[in-house]
């Protein structure tokens, strides 16, 4: 009886694992055989190993879509960090009148749909006058990340997390002299990097698989995201199948070094979350 149990078990696990590697192998043999595969169809065997597929990705845009979107996702995402972390340690810890309503206000703009607020924000980004260059923010670097600094979610779970913090703690420090900010930074943030951990992740995924907002602010190939980059190749008939997927995997590729990078932290704020509610 314990064997059929164990082999029913493993026969569950090789089914799981074959749903989620299946097709990320199909993918990687596509983009990495010599044989260019019929339009529309996917290998289950590479036809022989080449990087010619990825090369050829690399110079019809992927290269500088890549870049791009490198350069708004770290900057973006350390911004967003930065200000959801100050945002909710304010309606953690501090009592003003109006503080459930400003909750309240930051959680109803994450029940818009991207597509109602695209037109309206994409018409303000063109009102926008830029310090330097004099061009408004459409098709820059600056219209690319403003928009994606305030988000809902990292705001609620780092309050939700900041309220569970030992206010004992804070007192103490204050006694020896400290002041908010000495607080925030040497007290609240360390006890909150799983939280921290668990928005980083969330928050590069939501940058880096950012599309529509890419699609109208970019107005030439040279400000284009590696989404809309990719996107264009996969709706071209000129490239073959290999080129194409060789696009989608430099696209995965960052979101799975980030997960594993940040996996301990990711699973540790989940976990925290789980067990304090």
């Amino acid at each position: 009886m314990r064997i059929r149990t164990r082999a029913g078990v493993w026969l569950l696990y090789a089914l799981v694992a074959f749903v989620f590697v299946y097709p990320l192998w199909t993918v990687v043999a596509t983009a990495f055989s010599k044989q260019q595969a019929k339009l529309g169809a996917l290998m289950n065997v590479p036809h022989g190993l080449t990087g010619a597929n990825i090369s050829q990705a690399w110079h019809l845009g992927v290269a500088r879509g890549l870049l791009n979107s490198l350069i708004v996702v770290a900057v973006g995402l350390t911004l967003q960090l930065t200000v959801s972390a100050l945002a909710a340690y304010a309606l953690a810890r501090k009592r003003f009148k109006g503080a459930g309503l400003v909750m309240l206000a930051v959680l109803a703009t994450m029940m818009m749909p991207e597509e109602v607020i695209a037109v309206p924000l994409f018409q303000v980004l063109g009102k926008i006058h830029q310090p330097f260059t004099g061009g408004t923010l459409v098709n820059s670097y600056g219209g690319l990340i403003l928009p994606l600094v305030g988000w809902a979610l990292p705001v609620y779970v780092l309050t939700g997390f900041m309220k569970r913090v030992p206010l004992e703690l804070e007192e103490a420090a204050r006694i020896d002299g400290a002041g908010d900010f000495r607080i925030f930074w040497r007290i609240v943030l360390p006890v909150c990097r799983p939280a921290l951990g668990t928005c980083a992740v969330f928050g590069f995924l939501m940058i880096w698989d950012q599309y529509l907002l890419p699609l109208l602010v970019s107005q030439t190939p040279k400000m284009d995201t590696l989404t809309v980059v990719v996107t264009s190749l996969q709706a071209s008939q000129e490239q073959g199948e290999g080129v194409r997927l060789a696009a989608v995997l430099i696209l995965a590729v960052p979101g799975v070094l980030v997960y594993l990078a940040l996996q301990r932290l990711f699973e540790r704020g989940l976990l925290s979350g789980s067990l304090k509610g």
